[in-house]
């Protein structure tokens, strides 16, 4: 499979999960969703380092966005999580985090 062909499949679940948005208006619901979609996706084809990728975005990329959030400078409709961010965007950069990681690995194929 081409760089370019990998490098897609690699990322349509990440457009599927945000495709999601406007069509789950339950923020718990899609968390939920998000939820079963990373584990499932880490199950089925595991690397090395995914979960520690995973839990570096699930924490370091969660705790940037709510700082960033909390200057005003970027706000959200859905804000379920501390009344800054919604509930399900931890999980999604958390999974979009190892999404990076694996997509620089079949670069330096």
């Amino acid at each position: 499979m081409s760089k370019a062909l990998s490098l897609a499949v690699l990322i349509l679940p990440i457009l599927v999960m945000i495709g999601l948005i406007p069509f789950v208006e339950d923020d718990t619901l899609l968390t939920a969703i998000y939820m079963v979609f990373s584990i499932a996706l880490l199950l089925i084809k595991p690397e090395r380092n995914d979960i520690p990728a995973y839990g570096i975005g699930l924490i370091v990329i969660t705790l940037s966005e709510m700082l960033f959030v909390s200057t005003g400078v970027e706000t959200f409709a859905r804000n379920s999580l501390f009344g800054l961010i919604p509930l399900w965007l931890p999980i999604l950069w958390a999974y979009a985090f190892v999404t990076i990681k694996r997509g620089l690995r079949i670069l330096d194929r």
